[in-house]
């Protein structure tokens, strides 16, 4: 039977005595610390005392059945891996362990050596996620986190300290849609091309704003520092003229070359010379990134 090398505490929880110590044995003898619950109240009390690196959770319990645990556990504590414990062919017992948070599940009669192997990997997952957040939540450097809709996921106390100090306190709370100068830069297809920091007025400041996450990602860690007042200026593409700004906003809204000629009374070929320049000024290759210019320009305005 593989043995841990970590220290690691496992919380038991199962009505049935005979199938909790008969689990209990084969993890005490795999090297696991483990405290014992015959119910989801006593689990949910031992959690409040001590909190273990996985919990084993029996679904059907009476009293608070393992959905409901595991939702209160959620509730209190994200990282803990929460493995379910169910009957071979319950798929919508499945189903619902994960919707209400739960980490993975084993099916009974329980095979000892595949327990403790899904512990095993799911501890070491936990204990980096928790290492990792502790790390970021104690860095002097202000972060935050946000999902693809601009709500925010997460923020360490340095991120939190800022705020307060910008008097945005109040408006930015996890959970909620973040200020729109948060968002806008990473939303609607801008991302590729703003990798840089950005300067950005917040409440009776400017920050600087740069993402620390991939384009791909769905969600976006961001940091964030004080900036100067005199280093906050109104995005413009630089140096266009007149003629190349109005190409650029239709290009920013979809249309072809020849659409934009038919609007602005020029040939393709024209249109086409106009988005040489452009790209030149921009700094940029493509339709793609010339068009995020212009989009970020004009969500900022908003």
């Amino acid at each position: 039977m593989p043995r841990f090398d970590e220290n690691i505490e496992v919380l038991l929880v199962d009505d049935d005595a005979d199938a909790r110590n008969l689990l209990r044995v084969g993890l005490l003898e795999a090297g696991l610390r483990v405290s014992v619950a015959a119910s989801g109240e006593e689990a949910l009390a031992s959690l409040a005392d001590t909190l273990p690196d996985a919990v084993l959770l029996d679904v059907i319990m009476p009293g608070i059945d393992g959905f409901a645990t595991c939702g209160k556990i959620r509730e209190a504590h994200e990282d803990v891996p929460v493995i379910f414990m169910t009957g071979l062919g319950e798929s919508e017992h499945i189903v619902q362990g994960f919707a209400v948070g739960g980490t993975d599940y084993v099916t009974k009669p329980l095979v000892i050596p595949v327990v403790i192997a899904r512990l095993q990997s799911h501890t070491r997952v936990s204990r980096l996620m928790r290492a990792t957040r502790e790390a970021l939540g104690a860095m002097d450097t202000a972060m935050f986190a946000q999902d693809p809709e601009g709500v925010l996921l997460w923020c360490n106390a340095a991120a939190r300290n800022l705020f307060k100090s910008l008097g945005m306190e109040a408006a930015v709370v996890e959970g909620q849609a973040l200020p729109a100068c948060l968002t806008a830069p990473w939303r609607e297809g801008v991302e590729s091309l703003h990798t840089a920091p950005l300067v950005v007025p917040l409440g009776s400041g400017n920050v600087e704003i740069r993402r620390v996450t991939a384009d791909h990602e769905n969600i976006t860690m961001c940091m964030l520092k004080p900036a100067a007042a005199a280093t906050v200026t109104e995005w413009k593409p630089p140096r266009l003229t007149d003629r190349e700004s109005e190409v650029l906003l239709w290009v920013a809204r979809g249309k072809t070359n020849r659409d934009i000629g038919e609007i602005l009374g020029m040939s393709p070929r024209t249109v086409n010379k106009h988005l040489e320049h452009i790209f030149e000024k921009l700094g940029v290759e493509t339709r793609t990134a010339a068009a995020a210019a212009a989009v970020r320009q004009f969500s900022m305005k908003q």
